[in-house]
């Protein structure tokens, strides 16, 4: 009787043990779990302007028509987009936010004149320049961690020294709004874009004004400095793309008409693909030198786009626009993207290509209107003849 009592202890201990091993395999189990492609949407009660992709970390930024400002840790974990805080310390619309390049500092211009900058971490508000500008102001540019660039609706450009919360350099160059401030990677020369349809161009280092471009069709909307520092990209309200060389800003090099309505705003990829969003709703990838569409990124349909932004592994582009939605789309095929420089024969439809599983969004024939341009204008031979002769000017210097 002992040895069968031992037996059936030893046997209960043995399915307690089982059980235990079981129940921790199924609790180790990862939970069934939607994992998707992009970040989910994200809804908001008022129309987003401006949008910043966090320079470390994958937290988005994004201020809006009523001078609300709401930062977002996203992921593309079915439900876990998440609000960490928002701000309403602005008392009119959020027209432009830009993190600090450590990532610690966020900070925002609007239309009611101010500078703020807040701390991330906490979404406290941390200084504020009231009264910046004597016009609301619409653009903004973090050139390094003290110095910060401020356009207003009016063409002034502002510098700040933000240690002092003061500006060192008051320049009033354009007839019509800054809408755009870009810099050479060191930090010698600041490039402004105008409503005016000049770029300006301004010696950081000599704190002065140095020339600006001829007036081109149009608002000059947006701006980014491309292939390696050669070339600066202007985006046009026509529709236009304008070239600059770096050391020939007074005139365009060359120029690409996109089948859009305009080019409201830019964001280099690489240093030969940029993405377009244009107030027809759609994004465009486009190849600069050659100048090809190269398809479409995503679109908002119906609905102008405000603004969009690159995350900082290169993986997403956010959108906003008047649907009060963000949208996320996968551009983390365009790094490998190699646009050859032959002329490529069209296709035979002339749509434009989609170049994710989301662009089309299952809209059917949404594009079938929107053709893939190659040879716009006739410029693309041109473009590669000056980009060849810009290389060799390179290697001359």
């Amino acid at each position: 009787m002992m040895a069968t009592a031992e037996l059936k202890h030893e046997i209960s201990l043995e399915e307690e043990m089982l059980s235990v091993l079981e129940e921790n395999e199924e609790t180790s189990k990862p939970q069934t779990q939607k994992i998707r492609e992009t970040p989910e949407d994200i809804k908001q009660e008022a129309i987003i302007n401006s949008l910043a992709f966090h320079p470390k970390e994958d937290i988005l930024a994004a201020g809006d028509v009523d001078g609300d400002i709401y930062l977002y840790r996203y992921s593309c974990n079915e439900g876990e987009n998440k609000e960490l805080w928002s701000s309403g310390h602005h008392l009119k619309s959020c027209r432009s936010v830009a993190f600090s390049s450590d990532g610690e500092k966020l900070f925002s211009v609007s239309k009611d004149k101010a500078v703020h900058i807040m701390d991330v971490v906490a979404g406290k508000l941390v200084k504020r320049i009231p009264k910046a500008h004597s016009k609301p102001i619409n653009a903004l540019l973090v050139v390094d961690e003290n110095v910060v660039a401020t356009g207003d609706d009016e063409g002034t450009l502002k510098v700040w020294d933000m240690r002092k919360s003061t500006s060192f350099m008051s320049l009033k160059h354009h007839e019509d709004y800054i809408s755009d401030i870009a810099a050479d990677p060191a930090k010698r020369t600041l490039l402004t874009s105008s409503g005016d349809g000049t770029m300006g161009v301004i010696n950081l280092k000599r704190r002065g004004f140095e020339l600006l471009s001829e007036i081109q069709d149009g608002d000059l909307t947006s701006m980014s400095i491309m292939k390696h520092g050669r070339k600066v990209v202007c985006g046009s309200s026509e529709g236009m793309l304008y070239v600059f060389n770096w050391n020939g800003f007074g005139a365009t090099s060359d120029r690409f008409a996109l089948q859009a309505e305009s080019v409201d705003c830019i964001v280099p990829i690489t240093d030969s693909i940029l993405c377009t969003a244009s107030m027809d709703g759609v994004i465009r990838a486009v190849n600069i030198l050659p100048n090809r569409v190269v398809g479409s990124v995503g679109q908002h349909i119906g609905e102008p786009i405000e603004e969009i932004a690159c995350s900082w592994d290169k993986r997403f582009l956010a959108s906003c626009a008047h649907d009060q939605l963000i949208k996320f789309w996968d551009i983390s095929g365009l790094s490998a993207m190699r646009v050859s420089d032959y002329r490529q024969q069209k296709k035979k439809d002339g749509h434009l290509k989609a170049l994710n599983n989301k662009a089309f969004h299952g809209v059917g024939d949404f594009f079938s209107g929107l053709l893939d341009i190659n040879d716009a204008n006739g410029t693309t031979e041109e473009a590669e003849d000056s980009d060849e002769e810009d290389d060799g000017d390179s290697e001359r210097n």
